[in-house]
């Protein structure tokens, strides 16, 4: 079973994308209220996935994201933002991301992102 980590400071974000990741059956989800929080939870979990948010106190997802690579620069790391500026997209991919979602985001579009990087 795959292990996804989400990082976002919203907690309704989280639990909603924790209630549409648990509808395919994907229940192992481990959370994070902010990146360095993100960061720890790597270290330790090792998740398949991540899910970071951009705007979070403590530690932006940016920052974070460097971190995580840092650690493992074969991690697989999806940005999400409401704010998606093309420039933003293009940095987080250049940053290392492996893909970008905007939010608020259909269910649909966020389980067919997921489908690609879990097997």
């Amino acid at each position: 079973m795959s292990k996804i980590l989400i990082a976002d400071d919203a907690s309704f974000m989280r639990l909603m994308i924790c209630q549409i990741l648990g509808r395919k059956g994907l229940t192992d989800i481990v959370e994070a209220e902010n990146g360095r929080q993100a960061v720890e939870r790597f270290k330790f979990e090792k998740p398949d996935l991540t899910f970071m948010d951009i705007t979070m106190p403590e530690l932006d997802g940016f920052a974070a994201l460097a971190e995580i690579l840092a650690l493992d620069p074969s991690a697989t790391v999806i940005m999400c933002s409401a704010v998606a500026h093309e420039n933003m997209v293009q940095d987080a991919l250049k940053r290392g991301a492996v893909d970008f979602v905007v939010k608020p985001f259909r269910p649909e579009e966020f389980l067919r992102v997921v489908s690609k990087y879990l097997v």
